[in-house]
């Protein structure tokens, strides 16, 4: 379908009273392709963690094996220096739910959680992507609310299917599979879009109701990166260093994040 082609079929769809994206949201091939690549490095700086990653380690460490695996990749790490963050990465551990900064004095312990959140640059695209990591000997606590977080990207990947979906089919898959589980979902953050920035429209909430919010069209390239809590959905944000964001009430937090390319059957996962 040509770029003519598709502005008439979302024409017709904003007729039937449906929400649907800015011809600007849609990727033209070209930069699809280019963001398909940006993602690949940005998996294999994910990797690189994934190898290396252990107890007794800091996260400035982790910060390190981000940036040299980046530039080894010919690459830029896109975290570093963006509005201000001082790192290359985010690495988030137990309470910390998201933009948890490096820290050359934090260690790693064994039963120590930790979201890590890589973005990269390649050649002007972005890839976008997190991985949890468990540390030694996790308490099963832990292990469960890790796990049930992959499985709600996973239902939120599953409601992703263009001319079909909404994105309030992915929040509320998110969230009913959260809440039935005894957890909660972080409102004040969620996914986007991405690929000719780090942070593009659409905003990607991993909550909602069915059959609500904007159509998913092919060609959106788009994260989706549920946080998800133990206990309360509540947050605050430290004010000392203006990044680093922690559960309100102390207990863990865990993310898993991928890049999407909304497509007409199931979403191609770009990054990982």
């Amino acid at each position: 379908m040509d770029r003519s082609e598709l502005k008439l079929k979302l024409m017709e769809y904003a007729a039937k009273g449906y929400e649907v994206p800015r011809m600007d949201m849609i990727k033209t091939p070209e930069q699809i392709e280019g963001i398909r690549k940006a993602g690949k490095v940005n998996s294999a700086v994910l990797d690189a963690v994934e190898k290396n990653i252990k107890v007794g380690m800091t996260t400035d460490d982790i910060n390190t094996i981000v940036y040299d695996t980046t530039l080894k990749l010919k690459a830029i790490p896109a975290c570093l220096n963006y509005e201000g963050f001082p790192k290359s990465v985010c690495t988030s551990v137990n309470d910390v739910i998201c933009h948890g900064i490096p820290d050359p004095h934090q260690v790693l312990k064994s039963g120590d959680i930790v979201n890590v959140d890589a973005t990269t640059i390649y050649e002007g695209y972005v890839g976008d992507a997190s991985r949890m990591f468990m540390l030694g000997r996790v308490p099963a606590e832990r292990k469960n609310l890790v796990g049930i977080t992959k499985e709600c990207l996973k239902r939120g990947m599953e409601n992703a299917v263009g001319w079909k979906n909404t994105l309030g089919d992915i929040g509320a898959a998110i969230q009913s599979f959260a809440q039935k589980h005894g957890c909660s979902v972080v409102r004040e953050f969620g996914g986007h879009g991405v690929g000719l920035e780090m942070h593009e429209d659409p905003f990607v909430s991993h909550v909602g109701k069915r059959k609500t919010g904007m159509l998913l069209v092919p060609g959106m390239v788009i994260t989706i990166e549920p946080m998800i809590n133990a206990g309360t959905p509540e947050l605050w944000i430290d004010e000392v260093n203006g990044w680093t964001v922690h559960t309100a009430d102390g207990k863990d937090s865990a993310q898993w994040e991928h890049t999407l390319l909304i497509t007409e059957g199931e979403p191609e996962v770009l990054s990982w």
